[in-house]
């Protein structure tokens, strides 16, 4: 583990995004609320939060953090036939929340998968990166060609 102790506490942010891509026939199941499992985007969304404050707990060497707001939204994507995934998460401390984003981001992708498997076994998860970051001693980071 890096040794973080002399570097300041500020306060920090990142954003970061992925999709489920799978059949148009899965996302209309999953927008009527269709699947054997339930709501899909609530349980998701849900996940991917649990995820991020247990990101620690999955990669190695990665500091415990005190986060203070993580936030995942997931919107279907007609037209994509897929499901974006967006996570952010802040904390005060004195290393980034990137892992935390991106942990966020690939548990909502991973429960999506898991509740529709059922009936599309051909579904992707992809597209996982961080869009934008902010605080710490780096700056802020905005990925080209993200919002």
């Amino acid at each position: 583990m890096v040794d973080v102790s002399a570097k300041a506490v500020t306060g920090r942010e990142a954003v970061a995004r992925g999709e489920v891509t799978m059949a148009p026939a899965t996302l209309a199941m999953i927008a009527a609320g269709a699947l054997p499992k339930g709501d899909v985007l609530a349980v998701a969304r849900l996940a991917g939060i649990m995820a991020a404050k247990r990101t620690s707990d999955l990669i190695p060497l990665c500091h415990p953090l005190p986060l203070t707001h993580v936030d995942v939204e997931l919107a279907p994507d007609l037209k994509g036939a897929r499901v974006t995934i967006e996570a952010r998460a802040r904390v005060e401390a004195r290393t980034g929340v990137e892992m935390e984003a991106l942990t966020a981001v690939t548990v909502a992708g991973l429960t999506l998968y898991d509740m529709c498997k059922a009936v599309d076994r051909g579904m992707t998860i992809g597209a996982v990166r961080l869009v934008r970051k902010s605080g710490g001693r780096s700056g802020t980071f905005v990925r080209a060609g993200e919002r």
